[in-house]
């Protein structure tokens, strides 16, 4: 009975060992690798939908382009006491066990990094970075094979430095940096539009659910033939036309 008890035993240790460490394995790739989120709104379609599971690298830095999840520092959404889970569920979002549907996430689409100047639109009614024309036929939404316009709404930005700018890609359904460029943070006129570069989490590396939209992200070519800014960033946002409140 003895050695029954000890062969039961010892297979309850070994059981826990392997538990507690692919416990400590998922934690560990979650803080530095990657993480699962669930996307809540129709802000990224058709790259993103309502409810695809989308996994974040965080190993390289993101870029011109990507699509990044970023923390609601800035609380576009709203009051951030809104968006608390029960404790049970941020702990398995914590262990990896769980993607997470906090909607105190956003994710976007980079289009200027610090230094860059984002004017919408040109003649050809086309975002321009730095000078050079986006073609974003390959990501912008498209309804009965009409793809959204690059904005409804003028603006005309330099990128400060540690910020970035973003837009959805379903432009008519993104309330994104466009839209809250009228905003004063800490003082600073502008700053609301802007997310700060230490507040992303990652850029986006593959949809892992539903399994028939599973696909990996790669930068826009487009993005390839922008140039980089021409100076030094700006301490504070530069903004010459946006900021109505028009979104």
């Amino acid at each position: 009975m003895d050695e029954e008890g000890g062969g039961f035993g010892g297979f309850v240790k070994e059981v826990a060992i392997v538990v507690v460490g692919a416990l400590i394995a998922s934690t560990l790739l979650r803080l530095l690798v990657l993480q699962v989120f669930s996307i809540p709104s129709r802000s990224m379609e058709s790259t993103l939908n309502v409810g695809d599971r989308v996994a974040v690298q965080k190993v390289q830095a993101f870029q011109r382009g990507d699509v990044v999840v970023f923390r609601d520092d800035l609380e576009w959404l709203g009051n951030p006491d809104r968006f608390r889970t029960e404790p049970w569920q941020d702990a398995l979002v914590f262990l990896g066990l769980m993607p997470d549907t906090s909607s105190a996430h956003l994710v976007k689409r980079v289009i200027g990094v610090e230094g860059d100047h984002v004017v919408c639109c040109d003649a050809d009614d086309k975002l321009t970075v730095n000078g050079v024309a986006l073609e974003e036929s390959d990501y912008l939404y498209a309804d009965g094979g009409m793809p959204d316009a690059p904005s409804a709404y003028a603006f005309d930005v330099v990128v400060p430095a540690g910020r970035i700018f973003v837009l959805g890609d379903h432009r008519s359904a993104s309330a994104d940096s466009r839209c809250h460029l009228q905003e004063k943070v800490l003082g600073v006129d502008h700053a609301g539009g802007f997310p700060t570069v230490e507040s992303v989490v990652g850029a986006a590396s593959f949809t892992l659910f539903p399994f028939d939209r599973w696909r990996t992200f790669t930068t826009p070519a487009s993005f390839a033939a922008i140039p980089a800014a021409s100076g030094p960033a700006p301490a504070e946002p530069v903004v010459a036309v946006g900021g109505d409140g028009l979104c």
